[in-house]
């Protein structure tokens, strides 16, 4: 491998970047104009079911699994790899132009939440549930919220982008990533060795923003590298994994706009508690796709 040397000063190389090249640009902003669709419910959801977006479905289900029902909800499919995030409509919700964005229309006018973890702290505090009140116990969730959404760049953008995703395989910065991942992983096992949850004794918003993540690696569901992370070793973290996983709600949670896997898996939008039964790809269809 040749040494790189930057030049003075960077230009944008549209054909580099790899396999999200086509979606990946240096300035911020709308594409094109495009209203995003409304659906019935206050909450309004525009997502795909990544480790991000997987998130606040997992967190409504769970709201409406205890019977809250203003957290009824309307979730719209965003094809990333087709550039719907740079839509008018969702860089207005979102001017970061990642997913997931919620607007919730109970409010006028309707507030808009972007960030995956700022949505579940939101709908954390709307419904009064899983979020600790004593200040001790809240401050020690959002300690691990915060660490999750701190931590995951390093193994999305760094970790997954440069071991399954760059157009060429380099070995410093898959072994400067892996050895931070794993130590991540280790962080959350002696974490989960002495408490049943990730922030004590209460499940609560830190596991539902840890879980789909870290969820992914241990069950070989992200980047095909549990074998090479050795993920199998983490005794702690692999029961809290099986754990969260067997939950009804995470289950439907996972499935919203989920446009991979099994066709009984995938929910591509959900607009109605009966579609998880009516709605599947399975029963429906690609042709109703999206």
């Amino acid at each position: 491998m040749s040494e790189y040397t930057p030049p003075k000063v960077w230009k944008w190389d549209a054909e580099s970047g790899g396999q999200f090249a086509n979606i990946n640009r240096p300035v911020a902003g709308a594409t094109h104009e495009k209203n995003l669709p409304v659906g019935k419910h206050p909450l309004q959801l525009y997502s795909l079911a990544t480790p991000n977006g997987v998130k606040p479905t997992i967190m409504l289900e769970e709201l409406l699994a205890l019977g809250y029902e203003g957290a009824e909800y309307d979730a719209h499919l965003i094809r990333i790899t087709e550039g719907d995030q740079f839509s008018s409509g969702f860089v207005e919700a979102n001017p970061n132009s990642k997913i997931p964005a919620m607007v919730d229309h109970s409010t006028t006018p309707p507030i808009r939440v972007f960030e995956s973890g700022s949505i579940l702290l939101y709908l954390a505090e709307k419904f009064g549930a899983f979020l600790p009140h004593t200040p001790e116990q809240r401050t020690e969730a959002l300690n691990w919220l915060f660490w999750q959404m701190g931590a995951a760049p390093f193994l999305g953008g760094g970790f997954g982008h440069f071991y399954a995703y760059a157009p060429e395989k380099y070995e410093y910065p898959i072994n400067r990533y892996t050895m931070e991942v794993k130590r991540q992983m280790d962080v959350l096992d002696r974490q989960l060795a002495n408490h049943p949850f990730i922030a004590g004794h209460e499940y609560t918003i830190a596991d539902m923003a840890i879980w789909p993540w870290y969820g992914a690696v241990v069950n070989n569901e992200a980047y095909d590298a549990a074998e090479f992370l050795e993920a199998h070793t983490y005794k702690h973290l692999n029961r809290w994994v099986k754990e969260i996983g067997e939950r009804p709600a995470v289950q439907r949670g996972r499935m919203v706009n989920r446009t991979w896997g099994e066709p009984a898996e995938q929910l591509h939008e959900r607009h109605d508690a009966s579609d998880f039964e009516l709605r599947t790809q399975d029963k429906i269809g690609d042709s109703s796709a999206g």
